[in-house]
């Protein structure tokens, strides 16, 4: 979509990503293949981190159980030997000497199994005898043994303890006393000891620490039969350390073995079982202590949930590193309880998953990059038919019908999308052509037959006949009849439009059938079937309906043979195009009478506001037509080019009748001043009444004078006088009222004197006047008050408003100049008019009905062909030299037209014989004097020579002018400018 908003195109406030079929195409099988693979890949993942842990928990259960074996054959012998050791002798000696004498046997036992670090009795007294075995250099290092030493014997003898160390043949090598040893040890004070004492059987302690070997480890006791004794011997765990190091399942797997309290007594990794600080009691380490994954996972362990000795892995995380591991319950038959502690890092169990996983994603890597490709160039393919009609939509959105739709692809789909969209486009084609050709035709009458033609070029009909119904829906006459080839039948041809109608049912969209011979005739066909040479013919009949589906005309196409049901669709469709084609231009039509009526009436009321100019807007319109037909009919000449088309017609037609509409504002009584002093009445007999009055004060003083002793004859002799005067001057002002002669200024100091007379009103004149006269009186004076005869008073005089004032800056180009009054009634400003009976400020009102024409002609909404009207109706008051009103143009600032009208104006005015202030030309004096104004530069010299070679202004006189006002006229006399 563009920002120019194509002609039926959606907006869209947001643009789309938009791409072409094949990349959606390839992109949808790359996700597809992507996403199986990656599926794949996923749930071989998946599958095999649960086969590796259920592995991993297998192996921890074997692992566990292997320990756990392991301790067993560790504890089992040892058992054996303290058995024997509780029925030897030893347990009854209470010297070292009988002590002594037990050694080989010790040493037979402690030969016998091989995890045993020593057997030893304590005894009920304190005492206590062992035997040790030294089996490497750190034994030997931390007992301080000398070298060539493989036994020790560590005795406590009432009180006094000794370490003996012995070589391989039990020889003392060295005797050493260790009074250190007896303070701080007493047998009877051990845990295995105190159990042993508690028990009938063999005892084992939970892994320890021992004090002699700093070294973890597990003691098995028994108690002898006399109570006084009790066998045990040190079993050595370091052995366990190998073992769980065999059972490590990666080379990072870390596993310890924790006694009861969690604390480590043998692990997998070197250097975890510290020994004793100098001086401190050996103890072990608790599994907290040592960080990383195994106390992440006793506290896992430990939180609420977790099941400690469950064989289930714990997943935790460990500075960025995941691990799994689990804490397993050895359960020793008869021995103590210990827990097994295994972790595993996922990166190492998971090693095989992860290797299945991205081999999975490389072979989906590897067919995607085969694949796709291939899967490009087919989809190419596939899309190529589709873009070519996604390029032809593009140019039916355009209009662009020139080529056929030729597109063909394997697809069914597309293929039948290819012919729907060829069979669109040529119908669209058909519509637009037939809709193209009725909208260049703008007359009604050549519009109907070019209906008709095109509708029987599209269908492939023979003839056609289309019906136009009355004003009220009935009486269907055909209005015209045409052939296939585009020929004219005569209309008496046509079936009758009674019959035809009969042809559609009520509410269908189109009847069809056949008539044969004896059927035609019924109709009233015959006629049409032997000027098509045809016994029979198909038909198919379509109302044409307007907007309110009234039937306004009916259209039937004549062919050879039955159409198609796809042809009547088309055609049904065309109909519609029709029917619009002719209600819109019988609107138009209709449009165009009322707007002439409107025209007609208007200038109709303009003509009849005054009984002097009627006929003036009916006569100019006729004779600026006839002036503009004689340049049209020019052959040389200025106006050998001059033309006009039916807009141009219509635009002077419509400026010629509207050029005089802004008089409705012209007040009748100015338009219908007859004299000076005529306003809605003559003002002249308000003025006969104070001569009157003047007359009576005459006779009266008269009377008053004899009455007094003047001489009767004497005074009735001046009374005659002075009547004679006043209606001599009376007399003198009516012939002045009159307007008919030229004022000279002889006469205008006769009125001044006139004026000087003066008479007594006794009367307010204020009383009974309207608001806005009272505001002109201005203050009243007190009565009675002598008056001048004839006065211009300030109420004559009427000021000029701001609206009826033209600004300088005006947007129609106004440059008249306005008379500061809008009127002055002043009766001797009347009286004393040169010429005529109008005053400057009357003459200007008059003149102001063409600035009223040019503003009301602008505020209407001219359709584009009439957008001149405004210039020509304006402008004939224009002047050629540009002394014209009201904009004061040029001759080549206006129109031809323009030119045309101003001359029809003012030949109208002069021949006219209704004017209020003037007679009517003869034919010779108003050809003269537009000669005259030709030579002033007023008129147009080439439309005025036009004008009179023409004969135009001889028709335009037999047809208006009085025949005694028709004269010769020299052409060629007035054709020569003047010199």
């Amino acid at each position: 979509m563009n920002n120019g908003h194509t002609p039926g195109t959606p907006r869209t406030s947001r643009r789309a990503l938009r791409l072409p079929l094949h990349i959606h195409i390839a992109t949808l099988f790359f996700l597809l293949v992507l996403a199986t693979g990656a599926s794949i890949a996923w749930m071989s993942y998946t599958r095999s981190v649960r086969m590796l842990e259920d592995a991993a928990e297998r192996m921890t259960e074997r692992a566990a159980a292997q320990t756990l074996g392991e301790i067993e054959a560790l504890l089992y012998p040892a058992g054996t030997a303290v058995r024997l050791a509780a029925l030897e002798r030893l347990t009854s000696a209470t010297t070292l000497a009988e002590r002594r004498r037990s050694l080989p046997f010790l040493q037979r036992a402690l030969l016998a199994s091989p995890a045993v670090s020593s057997i030893y009795a304590g005894y009920g007294d304190g005492d206590f005898f062992l035997l040790f075995r030294i089996v490497d250099d750190e034994a030997r290092r931390v007992l301080a043994a000398p070298p060539g030493a493989h036994w020790m014997v560590q005795s406590i003898e009432r009180g006094e303890a000794r370490f003996i160390h012995l070589d391989a043949g039990l020889k003392v090598l060295r005797d050493d006393p260790r009074p250190d040893f007896a303070a701080g040890y007493d047998p009877r004070k051990r845990g295995w000891y105190q159990a042993a004492m508690t028990e009938a059987g063999l005892i084992y302690t939970a892994p320890y620490v021992f004090a002699t070997t700093a070294k973890a480890g597990v003691t098995v006791a028994q108690r002898s039969e006399d109570g006084r004794a009790v066998v045990g011997a040190d079993i050595r765990l370091a052995s366990l350390g190998a073992t769980l190091q065999r059972l490590r399942i990666t080379p990072a797997s870390q596993l310890v073995l924790l006694d009861e309290d969690d604390r480590v007594v043998a692990a997998s990794e070197e250097g975890w079982l510290k020994p004793a600080a100098p001086g401190a009691a050996p103890e072990a380490q608790a599994i907290d202590t040592l960080g990383g994954p195994l106390a992440a996972l006793a506290s896992q362990a430990r939180r609420p949930g977790g099941e400690p000795g469950s064989p289930g892995l714990i997943a935790f995380s460990v500075d960025g590193r995941d691990w799994r591991g689990a804490l397993l319950t050895l359960r020793i038959s008869g021995g103590p309880q210990a827990r097994l502690g295994i972790v595993v890092p996922d990166d190492e169990l998971l090693t095989d998953a992860v290797t299945i996983r991205d081999r999975a994603l490389l072979a989906t890597l590897l067919v995607m990059l085969g694949a796709v490709p291939l899967t490009y160039l087919a989809a190419r393919l596939v899309s190529k038919p589709i873009r070519e009609l996604a390029d032809e939509a593009a140019a039916i959105r355009r209009f662009d019908f020139a080529a056929d739709v030729e597109t063909r692809s394997v697809v069914r789909e597309v293929d039948d999308l290819a012919t729907d969209l060829a069979s669109m486009k040529a119908s669209i084609r058909h519509f637009l052509e037939l809709s193209e050709s009725l909208a260049e035709e703008s007359s009604f009458d050549r519009l109907l037959p070019r209906l008709v033609d095109e509708t029987v070029a599209v269908s492939g009909a023979r003839a056609g006949v289309l019906y136009l119904a009355g004003d009220e829906g009935a009486n269907l006459e055909a209005a015209t009849l045409r052939s296939s080839g585009g020929e004219t039948l005569a209309p008496a041809l046509a079936p009758p439009g009674a019959a035809m109608a009969g042809l559609v049912g009520e509410g269908a969209r189109s009847g069809g059938g056949c008539l044969d011979a004896g059927q035609g005739a019924a109709a009233g066909c015959e006629a049409l079937f032997g000027a098509l040479g045809r016994p029979a013919m198909a038909y198919l009949a379509l109302p044409l309906l307007d907007r309110e589906h009234a039937r306004v005309g009916l259209l039937v196409l004549w062919f050879d043979e039955a159409p198609g049901s796809d042809l009547v669709h088309f055609v049904e469709a065309l109909s519609g195009t029709a029917a619009l084609s002719v209600e819109t231009r019988a609107l138009i039509r209709n449009q165009k009478r009322l707007f002439e009526s409107f025209l007609q009436l208007l200038a109709h009321a303009i003509d009849a506001k005054s009984r002097y100019t009627g006929g003036h807007c009916a006569r100019v319109p006729v004779l600026t037509k006839m002036l503009a037909r004689a340049a049209c009919e020019a052959t040389s000449g200025p106006f050998r080019d001059f033309a006009l088309g039916d807009d141009g017609w219509e635009t002077l037609h419509v400026a010629a009748w509207l050029h005089d509409c802004g008089k409705v504002t012209t007040p009748e009584f100015i338009v219908d001043k007859a004299t000076k002093l005529e306003t809605l009445y003559d003002r002249i007999h308000e003025i006969r009444m104070r001569f009157e009055v003047l007359k009576r004060d005459a006779t009266i003083a008269c009377c008053e004078a004899i009455i007094a002793g003047e001489a009767p004859a004497a005074a009735r002799a001046r009374l005659a006088d002075e009547l004679a005067a006043l209606d001599a001057d009376f007399a003198f002002v009516a012939a002045c009222n009159a307007g008919g002669e030229a004022m000279a200024p002889a006469d205008v100091a006769r009125l001044q004197q006139i004026a000087e007379r003066r008479w007594l009103r006794t009367l307010d004149d204020r009383l009974g006047v309207s608001p806005e006269e009272l505001r002109r009186k201005g203050p009243a004076q007190p009565l009675p008050v002598e008056e001048a005869l004839l006065a211009d008073k300030p109420e004559h005089l009427f000021e000029r408003s701001v609206e009826d004032r033209i600004a300088p800056d005006n947007p129609w180009g106004l440059r008249m100049a306005a008379p500061a009054l809008l009127y002055n009634r002043g009766e001797l400003a009347n009286l004393a008019i040169a010429r005529g009976t109008l005053t400057a400020e009357d003459r200007y009102r008059i003149n102001e009905h063409i600035v009223n024409t040019i503003r009301m002609l602008a505020d209407l909404p001219f359709p584009r062909h009439l957008r001149a009207v405004p210039e020509i109706a304006g402008s004939h008051h224009e002047k050629m030299d540009g002394s014209g009103y009201p904009r004061g143009l040029t001759g080549a600032q206006m129109s031809p037209l323009a030119r045309m009208l101003a001359i029809a104006d003012i030949f109208e005015a002069l021949t006219a014989v209704d004017r209020p202030y003037k007679q009517g030309k003869r034919l010779s004096e108003a050809v003269a004097i537009m000669a005259s104004m030709r030579d002033a530069g007023h008129i147009d010299p080439a439309l005025f020579a036009l004008f009179l070679e023409s004969g135009v202004y001889q028709d335009y006189a037999r047809r208006f002018m009085q025949p005694a006002c028709i004269d010769e006229v020299d052409v060629a006399a007035l054709l020569q400018p003047a010199a």
